[in-house]
Protein backbone atom coordinates (compact mmCIF):
# COMPACT_ATOMS: atom_id res chain seq x y z
CA UNK A 1 0.00 0.00 0.00
CA UNK A 2 1.37 3.43 -0.95
CA UNK A 3 0.78 6.62 0.99
CA UNK A 4 0.43 10.11 -0.47
CA UNK A 5 2.94 12.64 0.85
CA UNK A 6 1.62 15.05 3.43
CA UNK A 7 -0.09 18.08 1.99
CA UNK A 8 1.98 21.26 1.85
CA UNK A 9 0.72 23.86 4.30
CA UNK A 10 0.31 27.21 2.56
CA UNK A 11 -0.46 30.66 3.96
CA UNK A 12 -1.63 33.55 1.78
CA UNK A 13 -0.67 37.12 2.70
CA UNK A 14 -3.12 39.53 1.12
CA UNK A 15 -6.91 39.76 0.80
CA UNK A 16 -7.30 41.67 -2.46
CA UNK A 17 -8.81 40.47 -5.72
CA UNK A 18 -5.79 38.55 -6.99
CA UNK A 19 -5.08 37.33 -3.46
CA UNK A 20 -8.37 35.47 -3.75
CA UNK A 21 -6.91 33.53 -6.66
CA UNK A 22 -4.13 32.42 -4.31
CA UNK A 23 -6.70 31.30 -1.75
CA UNK A 24 -8.78 29.54 -4.39
CA UNK A 25 -5.88 27.55 -5.76
CA UNK A 26 -4.31 26.40 -2.52
CA UNK A 27 -7.62 25.58 -0.86
CA UNK A 28 -8.68 23.34 -3.77
CA UNK A 29 -5.51 21.46 -4.63
CA UNK A 30 -5.45 17.93 -3.20
CA UNK A 31 -1.76 18.24 -2.27
CA UNK A 32 -1.93 21.58 -0.43
CA UNK A 33 -3.75 22.86 2.63
CA UNK A 34 -4.60 26.54 3.00
CA UNK A 35 -3.70 27.03 6.66
CA UNK A 36 -3.96 30.83 6.92
CA UNK A 37 -4.97 34.10 5.31
CA UNK A 38 -3.20 37.23 6.54
CA UNK A 39 -4.53 40.75 6.07
CA UNK A 40 -4.51 44.20 7.61
CA UNK A 41 -8.27 44.66 7.92
CA UNK A 42 -9.68 42.22 10.51
CA UNK A 43 -13.20 42.05 9.07
CA UNK A 44 -12.04 41.62 5.49
CA UNK A 45 -9.46 39.04 6.52
CA UNK A 46 -11.97 37.07 8.58
CA UNK A 47 -14.42 37.06 5.68
CA UNK A 48 -11.79 35.80 3.23
CA UNK A 49 -10.62 33.09 5.64
CA UNK A 50 -14.18 31.96 6.29
CA UNK A 51 -14.90 31.76 2.56
CA UNK A 52 -12.02 29.32 2.12
CA UNK A 53 -12.29 27.40 5.38
CA UNK A 54 -9.10 28.56 7.02
CA UNK A 55 -7.79 30.77 9.85
CA UNK A 56 -7.51 34.56 9.72
CA UNK A 57 -4.49 36.45 11.04
CA UNK A 58 -3.55 40.11 11.07
CA UNK A 59 0.05 39.56 12.23
CA UNK A 60 2.73 37.76 10.24
CA UNK A 61 4.62 36.39 13.23
CA UNK A 62 1.45 35.13 14.87
CA UNK A 63 0.60 33.34 11.63
CA UNK A 64 4.05 31.78 11.34
CA UNK A 65 3.89 30.50 14.91
CA UNK A 66 0.29 29.32 14.73
CA UNK A 67 0.06 27.89 11.22
CA UNK A 68 3.69 26.85 10.62
CA UNK A 69 3.36 26.96 6.81
CA UNK A 70 5.63 25.19 4.36
CA UNK A 71 5.09 27.98 1.83
CA UNK A 72 3.88 31.57 2.11
CA UNK A 73 2.50 33.49 -0.85
CA UNK A 74 2.54 37.28 -0.88
CA UNK A 75 -0.10 39.20 -2.83
CA UNK A 76 -0.20 42.77 -1.54
CA UNK A 77 -0.67 46.23 -3.10
CA UNK A 78 2.11 46.69 -5.65
CA UNK A 79 4.04 49.33 -3.74
CA UNK A 80 3.81 47.49 -0.42
CA UNK A 81 5.87 44.38 -1.16
CA UNK A 82 9.28 45.12 0.33
CA UNK A 83 8.88 45.10 4.11
CA UNK A 84 6.58 42.05 4.44
CA UNK A 85 8.68 40.08 1.96
CA UNK A 86 11.91 40.94 3.76
CA UNK A 87 10.38 40.00 7.12
CA UNK A 88 9.26 36.61 5.82
CA UNK A 89 12.62 35.93 4.19
CA UNK A 90 14.40 36.77 7.44
CA UNK A 91 12.14 34.25 9.17
CA UNK A 92 13.39 31.62 6.72
CA UNK A 93 10.09 30.87 4.99
CA UNK A 94 9.89 29.62 1.37
CA UNK A 95 8.08 32.29 -0.65
CA UNK A 96 6.03 32.77 -3.78
CA UNK A 97 5.49 36.50 -4.38
CA UNK A 98 3.49 38.50 -6.87
CA UNK A 99 5.02 40.90 -9.33
CA UNK A 100 6.48 43.46 -9.20
CA UNK A 101 9.18 42.30 -6.85
CA UNK A 102 9.72 45.91 -5.68
CA UNK A 103 10.22 49.36 -7.25
CA UNK A 104 13.83 49.92 -6.15
CA UNK A 105 16.86 47.88 -7.24
CA UNK A 106 18.55 48.27 -3.87
CA UNK A 107 15.51 46.75 -2.21
CA UNK A 108 15.47 43.94 -4.78
CA UNK A 109 19.11 43.16 -4.04
CA UNK A 110 18.44 43.17 -0.32
CA UNK A 111 15.59 40.67 -0.75
CA UNK A 112 17.70 38.34 -2.87
CA UNK A 113 20.54 38.56 -0.38
CA UNK A 114 18.17 37.78 2.49
CA UNK A 115 16.79 34.80 0.59
CA UNK A 116 20.17 33.24 -0.04
CA UNK A 117 19.57 29.69 -1.27
CA UNK A 118 16.03 29.50 0.08
CA UNK A 119 13.06 28.94 -2.23
CA UNK A 120 12.02 32.36 -3.58
CA UNK A 121 9.63 32.37 -6.55
CA UNK A 122 7.77 35.14 -8.36
CA UNK A 123 4.56 34.85 -10.36
CA UNK A 124 5.13 35.88 -13.96
CA UNK A 125 2.07 33.91 -15.03
CA UNK A 126 1.99 35.18 -18.64
CA UNK A 127 4.68 32.59 -19.38
CA UNK A 128 2.15 29.84 -18.71
CA UNK A 129 -0.62 30.80 -21.10
CA UNK A 130 -1.03 28.16 -23.80
CA UNK A 131 0.00 30.58 -26.59
CA UNK A 132 3.26 31.44 -24.80
CA UNK A 133 4.03 27.80 -24.03
CA UNK A 134 3.48 26.77 -27.64
CA UNK A 135 5.36 29.79 -29.02
CA UNK A 136 8.33 29.00 -26.78
CA UNK A 137 8.33 25.39 -28.01
CA UNK A 138 8.22 26.53 -31.65
CA UNK A 139 11.10 28.97 -31.10
CA UNK A 140 13.20 26.37 -29.29
CA UNK A 141 12.53 23.87 -32.09
CA UNK A 142 13.85 26.35 -34.66
CA UNK A 143 10.51 26.69 -36.44
CA UNK A 144 10.89 30.49 -36.63
CA UNK A 145 14.54 30.40 -37.68
CA UNK A 146 16.84 33.15 -36.47
CA UNK A 147 14.81 35.70 -34.51
CA UNK A 148 14.78 39.18 -36.04
CA UNK A 149 12.19 41.26 -34.19
CA UNK A 150 9.56 41.06 -31.48
CA UNK A 151 6.70 43.32 -30.42
CA UNK A 152 4.59 43.61 -27.27
CA UNK A 153 1.45 45.67 -26.69
CA UNK A 154 -0.50 45.57 -23.45
CA UNK A 155 -2.60 47.73 -21.19
CA UNK A 156 -5.95 48.80 -19.84
CA UNK A 157 -7.60 50.41 -16.85
CA UNK A 158 -5.20 50.62 -13.86
CA UNK A 159 -5.34 50.76 -10.10
CA UNK A 160 -3.18 53.85 -9.59
CA UNK A 161 -0.63 53.96 -6.81
CA UNK A 162 1.89 56.69 -6.02
CA UNK A 163 4.74 55.80 -8.37
CA UNK A 164 4.98 57.89 -11.56
CA UNK A 165 6.31 54.74 -13.28
CA UNK A 166 3.73 52.23 -12.05
CA UNK A 167 2.72 51.26 -15.58
CA UNK A 168 6.31 50.49 -16.52
CA UNK A 169 7.32 48.72 -13.30
CA UNK A 170 4.22 46.83 -12.16
CA UNK A 171 2.41 46.12 -15.44
CA UNK A 172 4.93 46.08 -18.29
CA UNK A 173 7.22 43.89 -16.19
CA UNK A 174 5.22 41.05 -17.76
CA UNK A 175 6.43 42.22 -21.16
CA UNK A 176 10.08 42.44 -20.14
CA UNK A 177 9.87 38.96 -18.65
CA UNK A 178 8.00 37.31 -21.52
CA UNK A 179 10.08 38.89 -24.29
CA UNK A 180 13.32 37.87 -22.59
CA UNK A 181 11.85 34.39 -22.03
CA UNK A 182 11.06 34.07 -25.75
CA UNK A 183 13.80 36.12 -27.44
CA UNK A 184 16.68 36.39 -24.97
CA UNK A 185 18.31 39.10 -22.85
CA UNK A 186 17.69 42.78 -23.56
CA UNK A 187 20.99 44.61 -24.02
CA UNK A 188 19.84 48.21 -24.60
CA UNK A 189 16.70 50.33 -24.51
CA UNK A 190 15.36 53.68 -25.68
CA UNK A 191 12.15 55.13 -24.25
CA UNK A 192 9.42 57.67 -24.84
CA UNK A 193 6.69 58.29 -22.25
CA UNK A 194 3.65 60.51 -21.83
CA UNK A 195 1.75 61.80 -18.80
CA UNK A 196 -0.81 63.87 -20.75
CA UNK A 197 -3.85 62.09 -19.22
CA UNK A 198 -2.51 62.11 -15.64
CA UNK A 199 0.19 64.75 -15.14
CA UNK A 200 3.11 63.40 -13.16
CA UNK A 201 2.25 59.74 -13.91
CA UNK A 202 3.55 58.19 -17.13
CA UNK A 203 0.51 56.28 -18.28
CA UNK A 204 1.77 55.26 -21.74
CA UNK A 205 5.29 54.19 -22.69
CA UNK A 206 6.82 53.36 -26.08
CA UNK A 207 10.09 51.44 -25.92
CA UNK A 208 12.72 50.28 -28.40
CA UNK A 209 14.72 47.21 -27.41
CA UNK A 210 17.90 45.50 -28.57
CA UNK A 211 18.42 41.81 -27.74
CA UNK A 212 21.68 39.96 -27.19
CA UNK A 213 21.12 37.69 -30.20
CA UNK A 214 20.86 40.64 -32.59
CA UNK A 215 17.08 40.93 -32.74
CA UNK A 216 15.29 44.21 -32.04
CA UNK A 217 11.93 44.84 -30.45
CA UNK A 218 9.25 47.32 -29.48
CA UNK A 219 6.93 47.61 -26.50
CA UNK A 220 3.81 49.75 -26.16
CA UNK A 221 2.50 49.71 -22.61
CA UNK A 222 -0.47 51.80 -21.60
CA UNK A 223 -2.99 52.72 -18.92
CA UNK A 224 -4.85 54.83 -21.52
CA UNK A 225 -6.52 51.90 -23.27
CA UNK A 226 -9.21 49.47 -22.07
CA UNK A 227 -9.30 45.79 -21.22
CA UNK A 228 -12.69 45.78 -22.95
CA UNK A 229 -10.98 46.16 -26.33
CA UNK A 230 -10.09 43.09 -28.39
CA UNK A 231 -6.34 42.78 -28.74
CA UNK A 232 -5.63 44.13 -25.27
CA UNK A 233 -2.42 42.10 -25.39
CA UNK A 234 -0.57 41.33 -28.60
CA UNK A 235 2.84 39.69 -28.92
CA UNK A 236 4.66 38.96 -32.17
CA UNK A 237 7.97 37.15 -32.55
CA UNK A 238 9.27 37.17 -36.12
CA UNK A 239 12.17 35.11 -37.44
CA UNK A 240 13.81 34.29 -40.75
CA UNK A 241 11.61 31.21 -41.24
CA UNK A 242 8.30 32.26 -39.68
CA UNK A 243 6.47 34.10 -36.96
CA UNK A 244 4.43 33.54 -33.80
CA UNK A 245 1.50 35.83 -33.06
CA UNK A 246 -0.02 35.67 -29.56
CA UNK A 247 -3.36 37.29 -28.73
CA UNK A 248 -4.74 38.25 -25.31
CA UNK A 249 -2.52 35.88 -23.28
CA UNK A 250 -4.84 32.88 -23.54
CA UNK A 251 -7.04 33.60 -26.58
CA UNK A 252 -5.08 32.49 -29.63
CA UNK A 253 -1.67 31.58 -31.08
CA UNK A 254 -1.01 31.78 -34.82
CA UNK A 255 2.11 30.21 -36.28
CA UNK A 256 2.99 30.81 -39.91
CA UNK A 257 5.99 29.99 -42.08
CA UNK A 258 7.46 32.68 -44.31
CA UNK A 259 6.00 32.52 -47.81
CA UNK A 260 3.25 30.09 -46.81
CA UNK A 261 -0.37 31.26 -47.02
CA UNK A 262 -1.44 28.53 -44.60
CA UNK A 263 -1.54 29.45 -40.92
CA UNK A 264 -1.61 27.08 -37.94
CA UNK A 265 -3.91 28.37 -35.20
CA UNK A 266 -4.36 27.22 -31.62
CA UNK A 267 -7.53 28.24 -29.78
CA UNK A 268 -9.06 26.61 -26.72
CA UNK A 269 -11.76 24.10 -27.59
CA UNK A 270 -15.39 24.37 -26.51
CA UNK A 271 -14.88 22.56 -23.21
CA UNK A 272 -11.32 23.72 -22.54
CA UNK A 273 -12.09 26.40 -19.95
CA UNK A 274 -8.74 25.70 -18.28
CA UNK A 275 -6.69 26.87 -21.26
CA UNK A 276 -8.91 29.84 -22.17
CA UNK A 277 -9.09 31.37 -18.66
CA UNK A 278 -6.47 33.96 -17.70
CA UNK A 279 -6.57 33.15 -13.98
CA UNK A 280 -5.69 29.53 -14.66
CA UNK A 281 -2.28 30.53 -15.98
CA UNK A 282 -1.49 30.94 -12.29
CA UNK A 283 -2.79 27.43 -11.53
CA UNK A 284 -0.34 26.12 -14.11
CA UNK A 285 2.52 28.01 -12.52
CA UNK A 286 1.54 26.80 -9.04
CA UNK A 287 1.67 23.21 -10.26
CA UNK A 288 5.34 23.70 -11.09
CA UNK A 289 6.01 25.66 -7.90
CA UNK A 290 4.64 22.84 -5.73
CA UNK A 291 6.63 20.22 -7.65
CA UNK A 292 9.84 22.26 -7.30
CA UNK A 293 9.32 22.89 -3.60
CA UNK A 294 8.63 19.22 -2.90
CA UNK A 295 11.74 18.15 -4.81
CA UNK A 296 13.94 20.85 -3.24
CA UNK A 297 14.53 22.25 -6.71
CA UNK A 298 14.88 25.72 -8.19
CA UNK A 299 11.62 27.67 -8.53
CA UNK A 300 10.20 27.60 -12.07
CA UNK A 301 10.48 31.42 -12.08
CA UNK A 302 12.97 32.61 -9.47
CA UNK A 303 12.54 36.03 -7.88
CA UNK A 304 15.70 37.01 -9.75
CA UNK A 305 13.39 37.41 -12.75
CA UNK A 306 11.57 40.13 -10.82
CA UNK A 307 14.82 41.93 -10.20
CA UNK A 308 15.72 41.57 -13.89
CA UNK A 309 12.42 43.08 -15.06
CA UNK A 310 12.96 45.98 -12.68
CA UNK A 311 16.51 46.46 -13.99
CA UNK A 312 15.22 46.79 -17.56
CA UNK A 313 12.45 49.15 -16.39
CA UNK A 314 14.98 51.37 -14.60
CA UNK A 315 17.08 51.51 -17.76
CA UNK A 316 13.97 52.68 -19.65
CA UNK A 317 13.41 55.43 -17.07
CA UNK A 318 17.03 56.53 -17.43
CA UNK A 319 16.67 56.59 -21.22
CA UNK A 320 13.56 58.76 -21.05
CA UNK A 321 15.10 61.17 -18.56
CA UNK A 322 18.38 61.55 -20.48
CA UNK A 323 17.07 61.21 -24.03
CA UNK A 324 19.76 58.59 -24.65
CA UNK A 325 19.98 54.92 -25.51
CA UNK A 326 20.87 53.03 -22.32
CA UNK A 327 22.78 49.75 -22.14
CA UNK A 328 21.38 46.99 -19.94
CA UNK A 329 24.00 44.82 -18.30
CA UNK A 330 23.43 41.09 -17.84
CA UNK A 331 21.35 40.18 -14.80
CA UNK A 332 22.89 38.62 -11.68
Amino acid sequence: MTHSPARLKVAVVGTGGWGEQHARIFSRRPDTELVAVVGRNPDRTQARAAAYGTTAYTDLDAMLEGAQPDLVTVCLPNEGHFEPTLHLLERGVPLLVEKPLVFDLREADRLLEAAGERFFAINFNHRFGEPALRAKAAIDAGDLGELVFATWRFGGEPNFGTSPHANLVETQCHGFDLLEHLVGPVTSVMAQMTDRTRPGTFTTVALALEFAGGAVGTMLGTYDSSYAYPGTQLVEVNGTRGRAYLEDTTRRLTLQSAGDDVRRVWEAGYFDDEARTFEYTFDRHVELVVDALRSCGEPPVHARAGRRALQVAQACIESFETGQRVAVSPGP
